[in-house]
């Protein structure tokens, strides 16, 4: 099960964080902090997957962003690789091109976009005409 979804640049900032469960606001900061911390500080040659208490975290790199998903040992670490890696394609359609200043000026699509995706901690759809549908048809509400 996912625990957490982390979107952060390079310096280290967290520009998107979804939690799918429980975590006082305290030690959200303190857990990102350490998380990213460990996931930048890694070299492009070591594996994407690492080990933080007892998280599972896999990290990829987007552009200017790394994005940071922690699981628990139910989950594969390919599955939830391939998992990100849909989710920036998701975001490359949609946005024509993943870049940080698309993402914050617009926080809610992205939120939708992973709404749509995971459930609870669990991935729930990838096909990326059913993920964007709901986006499509309220931009084509919204202009009218």
């Amino acid at each position: 099960m996912i625990k957490f979804f982390l979107m952060v640049n390079k310096q280290g900032q967290t520009r998107l964080s979804k939690y799918y469960e429980h975590v006082d606001i305290n030690k959200r900061t303190l857990l990102e902090t350490e998380v990213i911390k460990s996931c930048l500080s890694r070299s492009n040659e070591q594996c994407p997957f690492t080990e933080y208490k007892d998280f599972r975290l896999i990290y990829r790199q987007c552009a200017a962003l790394f994005i940071v998903v922690g699981v628990d040992d139910t989950e594969t670490e390919m599955a939830i690789y391939e998992f990100i890696h849909n989710f920036v394609e998701v975001l490359d359609e949609y946005f024509s091109r993943v870049s940080e200043l698309d993402k914050m000026f617009n926080l809610d699509n992205v939120h939708i976009i992973l709404d749509e995706m995971v459930l609870n901690g669990c991935i729930v759809e990838t096909n990326r005409e059913r993920i964007l549908a709901p986006l499509l048809i309220l931009y084509d509400r919204l202009s009218l």
